[in-house]
């Protein structure tokens, strides 16, 4: 079952936070009632891996609105999205940034999402704390509601910011290759088709009413976490609602915390996450980017006898051939260096990857491998001794 913690007072969390023994494990997979900053005050400093927020849009409705057959459209009018002025939002926004910023990870990203109401002073206030936005990813409604009014466009979109924590934040998870291949191997574009929350996802009371209204649908989730998390990351929701966060980190294998004011959304929240059933492990592995593989030197190979010295390494067609020297060096007639600059000097050029432009006769099969097959021996073997 989902457990539940109050959120503390500030003087009390500071203390606590403080404490050498302070850890995040207690509220792994929780959801912590209160105000979102009171609640991040009770984790310690640099705990969390991601950050989902989907504060309040602070829409500034004047009054009901109507459809053309005059019935009332269910509209966002409950009290957590009324502010009294921009000033007071402002104020908000930031309060909760602050305490954002504070918990994540140095290497860790932030993700807010809001409509053309507030993520602009959102973008504002996170620049000024020092956030790096990294992209603006624009979540395109494939069913949005329409314009009543007729009087502007369709509102057919919400952006989403996706931040690391500073500047100098270079170790942020982004895995590109597994987006690359999910998208039939073209880099993932950042403007995302998915249709808003309906259907049997949408959870209803039982009045039949929206439970909250702008749940968000899991889809969208999914995509966030499959792009700048891994398995086992911790991800914040300080404006957790119906608990779409929590229940997608849960089927994929990550951790959640969930900070909510309001006992209804609490309810509805747990129950749903509890009927969550995680994906196996097997099938949540993701496409592996060259740059997170180890750095294997091509004396390697000769360490571990996979070539000797005096063999001689050719490019694919046969044309240039070199032997490979006992300090894992290559010599062409008569000048020693490495794969690399040995492999760009024989065609002239100013770079070459060595690893696969430089072949062996393999005894097994008779025909040409790139060396980057030997390679590929001593990284599973680097895998094994890490597992």
């Amino acid at each position: 079952m989902s457990r539940v913690h109050l959120a503390t007072s500030t003087a009390n969390s500071a203390a606590q936070r403080q404490s050498s023994s302070a850890s995040v494990t207690p509220f792994l997979n929780t959801i912590i009632k209160g105000d979102c900053v009171a609640g991040m005050e009770q984790l310690p400093d640099h705990s969390v891996d991601m950050i989902f927020a989907d504060p309040p849009y602070n829409l500034q409705l004047q009054g009901d609105l109507q459809r053309p057959d005059q019935s009332t459209v269910d509209a966002v009018d409950d009290h957590w999205d009324q502010f009294a002025s921009f000033d007071a939002y402002d104020a908000f926004t930031r309060n909760w940034l602050l305490a954002a910023r504070r918990v994540l990870k140095p290497n860790g990203t932030i993700w807010v999402i809001g409509s053309y109401h507030n993520i602009f002073r959102v973008g504002a206030k996170m620049q000024d704390l020092g956030f790096w936005i990294l992209n603006d990813v624009i979540w395109r409604k494939s069913n949005p509601m329409p314009n009543f009014r007729g009087r502007r466009f369709a509102n057919a979109h919400e952006t989403m910011i996706w931040a690391s924590r500073d500047q100098k934040s270079k170790g942020y998870t982004f895995n590109y290759e597994s987006l690359k291949a999910a998208n039939d191997d073209v880099q993932m574009r950042s403007d995302w088709l998915f249709p808003i929350c309906n259907g049997g996802e949408r959870l209803k009371d039982d009045n039949g009413s929206k439970v909250h209204p702008t749940q968000k649908p899991e889809a969208l989730l999914a995509r966030i976490l499959l792009s700048a998390s891994k398995q086992g990351d911790v991800i914040l929701d300080p404006f957790f609602g119906t608990g779409t966060t929590g229940a997608v980190a849960k089927r994929l294998g990550r951790n959640y915390i969930g900070l909510e004011r309001e006992q209804d959304y609490i309810d509805a929240a747990s129950a749903r996450i509890d009927a969550v059933e995680e994906l196996p492990a097997h099938d949540l592995k993701i496409v592996a980017s060259k740059r997170a593989e180890p750095r294997v030197a091509f004396s390697a190979l000769l360490d571990a006898q996979l070539i000797k010295p005096g063999a001689i390494l050719m490019d694919s067609k046969r044309r240039w051939q070199a032997a490979v020297q006992a300090d894992g060096s290559l010599s062409h007639e008569g000048e020693q260096a490495s794969i690399h600059k040995t492999g760009a000097r024989v065609q002239g050029l100013d770079a070459c990857n060595g690893w696969t432009f430089w072949h062996f006769d393999c005894p097994q099969t008779g025909q040409l491998q790139p060396i980057d097959a030997l390679r590929k021996i001593i990284r599973e073997q680097m895998a094994k001794v890490g597992a």
